[in-house]
């Protein structure tokens, strides 16, 4: 069975910006790698869209755009070529090596994925996490903490129903200050 491991950033008030994150050659590679080994990804429609709108382009024409660092390049082909099952209800269709999943099919699909062989899914977003929390579906928790307090955004798992309890499994620290720390369930 394959585990499915929630990967988000966020600042040390909790939330979630992307704006506002410290994006550093490290942590993109450090990212690339670990998406380079997941089977498949599974983001809701405005993560797939925020990542096909930013990355696609790149890993297709190998052209950055200006201001954006050589550095990401490796991150955009990892993402470009890593397959991507997308939650939505509202789009009519995907690409960008996707297949669709409605929200009634959210649960039987994933427990699919997870039950066929191979190494790791991922999940990422802010309101797809928490369903897949509250159906018992995250095996693992990544959390990039950014040394920022932000002040806005959303809070990840914001409104669960019940507490998760986890298990501190590795810890890593980027010349940023940004630390990533991984749990597990505590069963």
């Amino acid at each position: 069975m394959r585990p499915l491991r929630c990967s988000i950033n966020i600042t040390l008030d909790g939330c979630c910006d992307h704006r506002v994150g410290i994006p550093d050659a490290e942590l993109h590679q450090y990212t690339a790698d670990i998406l380079a080994q997941a089977d498949g990804l599974i983001l809701g429609r405005v993560t797939y869209e925020m990542m096909e709108t930013a990355w696609r382009p790149v890993a297709e024409s190998g052209v950055l755009p200006d201001g954006m660092p050589e550095w990401t390049e490796p991150f955009a082909r990892t993402i470009h070529v890593a397959k991507k099952h997308v939650v939505s209800d509202t789009l009519e269709s995907v690409d960008w090596n996707a297949e669709l999943v409605r929200g009634r099919e959210l649960e039987t699909t994933v427990r699919r994925l997870k039950a066929e062989k191979g190494n790791r899914l991922y999940v990422g977003g802010v309101m797809l996490p928490t369903a897949l929390v509250e159906m018992g579906l995250i095996d693992e928790f990544e959390f990039f903490v950014h040394p920022r307090i932000a002040g806005h955004g959303p809070a990840p798992f914001g409104g669960l129903s019940n507490i998760v309890d986890l298990k501190l499994v590795g810890r890593k620290e980027f010349g940023s200050g940004v630390v990533s720390m991984r749990y597990e369930l505590r069963r």
